[in-house]
């Protein structure tokens, strides 16, 4: 058997491993951050990170699935620099989708015209509990992500953020068969999405929880009403009901994060919101984005 075998066989996550889970959760949730100033790195040259820097993302990303950058000088506005942090930290492969700009990354703006114009990212509205792509194929999944900050909004454009992980761990110790249930292969639907007559994506079916090959937690959810349709089962109700509990819940495991310039959200694709905000007319709100199709493993 190999490695990749066994570490997918043996992972926590795994129904049938309640030693492994128990022992897996007893870590987690011991020390873990209180606070959103304990998820915040500060950051010298992005370009080359110190020893210690990236040590602090690491354990971060290991403990929590994220961690924020907060760059100390440089040009904010540099794109270049999501990614190089991205690369430093093991993530290259970029998810190319049919908003982003020449070199893959999404510029986040209010967006008049175009494409932009009918989602709701590129608006100044607020954005519910999701992880980004889980509309994606079940073979070009989001495993992780960098949202750099380069101007914020006069007032709101903040974020919440909840490790999915913790999610999983909530739900399994409330009822087991709500996992089983969400792992299901069509557990959410995602409908096709036509635009001005032309197929743009086709229905997607899958999972909400899934497990990597290498043993991880992988989550595609979101808790919009619309355009989503979850399997008409009593369980899979009760799963879907009891994750938007936990979302709308206030714990210690929420964090809220207004990020400003030069600041950055990297996570290995963790639930996070939006609120509305209003922009400064003469420096609106931009945010860099960089979705992966590679997960950050420590």
């Amino acid at each position: 058997m190999s490695k990749t075998s066994i570490a997918y066989q043996s992972s926590p996550f795994h129904l049938t491993n309640e030693q492994q889970y128990q022992s897996w959760k007893a870590d987690k949730l011991q020390n873990y951050p209180q606070s959103i100033s304990e998820l915040i790195v500060p950051i010298k040259n992005p370009f080359q990170l110190e020893s210690n820097e990236l040590a602090q993302l690491k354990q971060l990303l290991s403990k929590t699935n994220m961690a924020i950058y907060a760059l100390s000088s440089t040009d904010f506005s540099q794109k270049s620099i999501p990614e190089v942090i991205g690369h430093q930290l093991g993530i290259r492969q970029l998810d190319k989708n049919e908003c982003a700009d020449n070199d893959s990354f999404t510029s986040i703006q209010v967006m008049q015209n175009g494409l932009h114009n009918t989602y709701i990212p590129y608006s100044n509205k607020p954005l519910n509990w999701h992880t980004d792509g889980y509309y994606n194929k079940l073979n070009e999944q989001i495993y992780s992500m960098v949202l750099h900050c380069v101007r914020n909004a006069s007032v709101g454009g903040v974020n919440q953020l909840l490790d999915f992980e913790i999610v999983y761990l909530l739900l399994r110790d409330q009822n087991p068969d709500y996992i089983q249930a969400l792992m299901a292969k069509d557990a959410m639907l995602i409908p096709k999405n036509v635009l001005a007559g032309k197929l743009v994506r086709p229905d997607r079916p899958g999972p909400v929880f899934s497990i990597t090959e290498n043993g991880r937690l992988h989550m595609r959810y979101t808790a919009r009403a619309r355009n989503v349709i979850w399997k008409d089962n009593k369980i899979t109700q009760a799963a879907q009901n009891s994750i938007r509990d936990i979302l709308n819940s206030s714990s210690p495991f929420h964090f809220q994060a207004d990020l400003k310039p030069g600041q950055g959200l990297i996570c290995n694709n963790i639930l996070h919101t939006r609120s509305t905000f209003v922009d400064d007319k003469e420096n609106p709100r931009l945010l860099y984005r960089g979705r992966y199709l590679d997960k950050m493993n420590f």
